[in-house]
């Protein structure tokens, strides 16, 4: 453990007794000269927030620090989870880990974090950007994620939230610091290995206790010359979650007398009950899912360091650092579809400002619908890989060098069958002949349905989809730091540096959909006997109420299922994997985007002090200089045109691909940083920065193609709309102007109290410029057969929505066997024709129009302002034991999201929240505890989900505790509780009754043992 070594007068014997008694673990020797000076050894928690308090307060501008001993003390899986403890940083969890911080407001995506100073490639592809739940990830991600880390080889982390001249850019929020110690830091032979016993409570199907194995090795000779260390953990968990989501909410304005709904329904029909007034806005869910996923994360760490010392004055550092993360799951989903038009019989709205349907009825008979019974197998490795070379060469007493270089790499692979990340079988039954849904006033939609049959025997493949998305990083750095000390303490600093950055993000099969079964899923009875095993699916949520929703649900293995499909529908040539396979066109586009950035920085700084009204002042000016030269290589193959098989689905064809687009742009930016802070007293410290700081755009922005969505019903009808997206490799970098003051009481050897306040103003946040623009893709849902057959059903008095237009399309074209035309519609016939079974799909033809786009560029168009208040309290009870720690932030925003604002592309800012963190702790007679609450008000956590619809956190709180006790100074054990009380995660759109995920977790627990010498 970190040892803080504190020097007592004789005079002050009885304040080192109760010290020692404090600390459990060492005694002071007396001395017999009053004049001679005690060693006291002050341990664990009380020691490691006294380092981390004498880092803050020693710190040029605003940095808050965690040293080795805290991180180990709290009842976290990783660096997040104790990141969050400190003042303005709030997490988001994947998994139930901690995994992205969020600093001041600014997201994952703008705050740099490095590794010893060093610049840390990024990579998140989880699921294949399959969309299908709130945990999959898309690549092209700037965002570090904490999760691939293990605490146990950290030796302390420091967050700066004010810029200096000498650190890297990149983080608008933050630049956050991860030290790792090496092996002449602690001389001789140091040993420590740890084992811990995980339960989850929400693991359903693997093992109840998985281990977690963690072990550091450290030896240098005694003349301090070479030194080598090895640290290395291994940690298994299994986990599961269910949950339930909405894919997607419809926003309209209400029309007046026949105006159509996006209901296929007239606003006059006398199925709506307290119908919005004319112009407000009301809401359409697209379905509801409950949905389980049975998940195995193994995580591998190691650092392997060598050291050599050959005099005081030169040091030389070889270190190799490796994190893998391994994921795995299994998912599935019970799915309801809301339809349209003539099924539905009766939509009662709520008195929101946005009316939300409290219950609609829908009655499908004589025709049948399917449940939807999708399974899932998600697979991804994430493998980070760095290996550096620091040299530190003291020349004289008063001016030093530092080399340091590395070469780190990140990947994000998928390793599902065929290098799937997400392999998606699509499963339902086709016996409901009617469904009810209650929305309003439940934490989850509860639901209703009328079968006729048996659900298992009547099972039948729909489509097969396999997502795939590899991510990989490379950072190669250079640089070289000069520090000049001046006798009068002032010192001047100096640096140049030189990074390269490449990510390749690579997607597979976005658009591809087998359809196999066909969409209506009719092939029952297709899959051998016992490929599934029923599961009550609701039963699974302990926290929301599930209402009267049926107990059903089933689980296979999508592995098992895939196989199967691709044998029994050889003739159609299924397939699962991401190769390039012609068959007539591209079947698997592969998208394919790779960003280049070469920066070139130099930087000096200079440091004083002095005195002024009698105050000791310390004053840090700095300037930083970069240049970029930023390229952008992007291959996708265009698209051709899509498949309507029927009433909102479409499937994308895409044409053979065209050459690499290259685009890119160089810029530079002058970036001054200054720091002021007065001793008031000694105790007494106020602080001012002012600092200019950058952070470059999304990497998914940076692309230079388009990216076409699909339609989900045909143009002629209201709330159908298709959308294209267009990057921009012209994007300039945020440019934000700091301004920070504090007041920092430092009233005790392990006490203080600080307030701070910070603004923060940024220029050049991105935005969309949308236009209506055509491409060279036609529109056969608008075209002239789609206009005969929306003729054909307005003579024969029948609804106008997707599923009549498509069904009376295929009537039209086959005289044959509809030889009465538009008189052979009926209910059975619609459902016929859009199940698909046997019928051909409808392709554009030459005279169809070309389709109409909702086109979407990024541009540089916003700016905001940032600003708020940071609290905190730490402080310990005399020589009791008992200490707590408290801190609150606040942050506002200029920019906010207008839920009843639907006609403009919104900017927002995501993830301002309050937060809060309160510690209790106790160290005293070999226990050392903490108990931990954290919590964090709802926030933005995105703007463009489904329909352009926002998405908002609620708030949430967690409770953690970790209790250990010494038996010997070298011998320990803990117990560990996190998320004790199982608290969820909910997210809603624009009103709390339009929800869209929802998380039903649990508490984890961990007993464990360390044993050091």
């Amino acid at each position: 453990m970190y040892t803080n070594k504190s020097n007592f007068k004789r005079k002050l014997i009885a304040s080192a007794v109760a010290s020692c008694a404090m600390s459990g673990f060492a005694a002071p020797t007396l001395a017999q000269d009053d004049q001679m000076l005690e060693e006291v050894v002050v341990t664990g928690i009380r020691a490691s927030l006294e380092r981390s308090m004498d880092i803050k307060r020693d710190s040029a501008g605003v940095v808050d620090a965690i040293s080795s001993e805290d991180i180990g003390k709290f009842p976290d899986t990783n660096l997040a989870e104790s990141l969050q403890r400190i003042t303005g940083v709030s997490i988001n969890r994947k998994n139930g880990e901690g995994s992205e911080i969020t600093v001041r407001g600014f997201g994952p995506d703008f705050n740099m974090v490095t590794l010893n100073g060093r610049t840390m490639p990024t990579g998140s592809a989880y699921g294949g950007s399959s969309g299908a739940g709130s945990a999959t990830r898309g690549g092209n991600s700037r965002a570090f994620d904490f999760a691939n880390l293990s605490a146990d080889s950290v030796s302390g982390v420091e967050v700066y939230k004010t810029s200096k001249a000498s650190i890297a850019t990149g983080g608008i929020g933050a630049t956050v610091n991860v030290k790792t110690s090496n092996p002449l830091d602690e001389p001789g032979l140091n040993v420590s290995v740890a084992g811990k016993a995980i339960m989850d409570t929400t693991n359903r199907t693997g093992d109840d206790v998985t281990p977690e194995v963690s072990g550091i090795f450290s030896w240098s000779d005694d003349d301090g010359m070479f030194g080598v260390s090895l640290s290395a953990s291994y940690s298994e968990r299994d986990s599961g979650v269910t949950s339930a989501t909405v894919n997607d909410w419809s926003v309209a304005e209400w029309g007046a007398g026949d105006t159509q709904t996006i209901y296929d329904n007239p606003a006059n029909s006398d199925i709506f009950v307290n119908a919005p007034e004319v112009g407000q806005l009301y809401s359409r869910p697209n379905d509801v899912r409950y949905t389980f996923a049975d998940r195995t994360r193994e995580r591998t760490n190691a650092r392997l360091a060598f050291q050599f010392r050959p005099m005081d004055s030169l040091t030389a550092s070889l270190d190799y650092t490796f994190a893998q993360n391994d994921q795995s799951a299994h998912r599935g989903e019970v799915t309801t579809w809301v339809q349209n038009g003539g099924f539905v019989q009766n939509v009662e709205f709520d008195d929101s400002a946005i009316k939300t349907p409290i219950f609609i009825t829908e009655s499908y008979d004589p025709a049948r619908r399917d449940v939807g019974f999708s399974q899932q197998y998600r697979s991804q490795e994430d493998t980070l890989e760095s290996t550096g070379l620091n040299i530190e060469w003291d020349v004289t007493d008063q001016f030093s060098l530092v080399f340091d270089a590395h070469n780190s790499t990140m990947e994000s692979l998928p390793t599902g069958p065929g290098r799937a990340g997400s392999l998606d079988i699509g499963v339902g039954s086709s016996i409901k002949s009617g469904a009810s849904w209650q929305f309003s006033g439940a934490d989850i939609p509860n639901w209703t349905h009328t079968i006729d049959g048996d659900l298992e025997e009547n099972l039948s493949s729909s489509v097969m989809r396999v997502f795939s998305v590899e991510q990989t990083s490379e950072v190669d750095q250079f640089k070289v730091d000069g520090h000049w000390e001046f006798d009068n303490g002032s010192r001047f600093d100096f640096g140049i540096e030189r990074r390269e950055m490449n990510s390749n993000t690579v997607s597979y099969n976005g658009n591809n959909n087998q359809v196999l079964g066909g969409w209506g899923a009719s092939a029952p009875g297709e899959f051998p006997d016992g490929s599934f095993e029923p599961f009550n699916v609701a039963g699974e949520f302990d926290d929301p109420s599930t209402g009267n929703s049926p107990p059903i649900g089933f689980r296979a293995d999508a592995r098992e299922l895939g196989a199967f499909l691709v044998e029994e529908y050889s003739d159609q040539q299924a397939y699962i994997g991401v190769e390039n396979t012609e068959q007539d066109a591209v079947r698997n586009s592969a998208s394919n985007n790779e960003i280049q950035e070469d920066t070139d920085a130099v930087y000096v700084q200079f440091g004083s002090v002095g005195q002024l009204a009698d105050f000791e002042v310390n004053v840090l000016a700095g300037l930083r200089y970069e240049t970029t030269d930023q390229t952008s290589s992007s291959e996708t193959p265009p698209l051709a045109y899509y498949i309507w098989s029927s009433d909102n689905d479409f499937t994308a064809v895409s044409a053979s691909p065209d050459t690499p687009t290259v685009d890119g742009q160089k810029y530079d930016v002058l970036l001054p940083s200054l720091d002021f802070s007065m001793n008031f007293s000694d105790n007494l410290i106020g602080r001012a920065s002012y600092s200019q700081t950058i952070a470059r755009p999304g990497l998914s922005s940076l692309g230079s193609v388009i990216s076409f969505g699909q339609p989900n019903g045909s143009t002629l009808n209201a709330g159908t709309t298709v959308e294209a997206t267009g990057q921009n490799p012209q994007l300039a970098p945020l440019e934000s102007s700091n301004v920070d003051v504090s007041l920092e009481w430092y009233y005790d050897d392990a006490s203080y109290a600080s307030v701070g306040l910070f603004e923060k103003r940024v220029e050049n946040f991105t935005g969309s410029e949308i236009t209506e623009q055509t491409f060279d893709i036609r529109d056969q849902t608008a075209g002239p057969r789609a206009l005969a057959a929306r003729d054909a059903l307005e003579s024969i008095g029948a609804n106008v929505d997707n599923a009549n237009l498509y069904a009376m399309m295929q009537i039209l074209a086959n005289p044959s066997e509809y030889p009465g035309g538009a008189s052979e519609l009926n209910d059975a016939v619609v459902a016929d024709l859009n199940d698909q079974a046997g019928y051909e799909f409808i392709t554009p033809n030459a005279d169809d129009p070309l389709m109409e786009y909702e086109f979407s560029t990024t541009i540089n168009n916003r700016e905001a302002k940032l600003y708020g208040a940071e609290f905190a309290l730490q402080h310990f009870f005399g020589e009791t034991g008992f200490g707590v720690q408290a801190n609150y932030t606040i942050v506002r925003g200029d920019v906010k999201f207008d839920n009843l604002d639907i006609t403009s592309d919104q900017f927002a800012l995501l993830g301002l929240s309050d937060t809060a963190n309160l510690v209790l702790m106790y160290e005293n007679y070999g226990f050392e505890t903490r108990l931990a609450y954290n919590w964090r008000d709802e926030y933005l956590n995105q703007t463009n989900w489904g329909s352009n619809n926002p998405g908002y956190v609620e708030a949430q709180s967690q409770l953690d505790m970790n209790i250990s006790y010494y038996f010997t100074d070298n011998l320990s054990v803990s117990f560990e509780g996190i998320n004790m009380t199982g608290e969820d995660r909910r997210e809603h759109g624009r009103n709390e009754n339009m929800m869209i995920f929802y998380d039903d977790l649990g508490a984890r627990y961990q007993l464990g043992a360390r044993y050091s010498f």
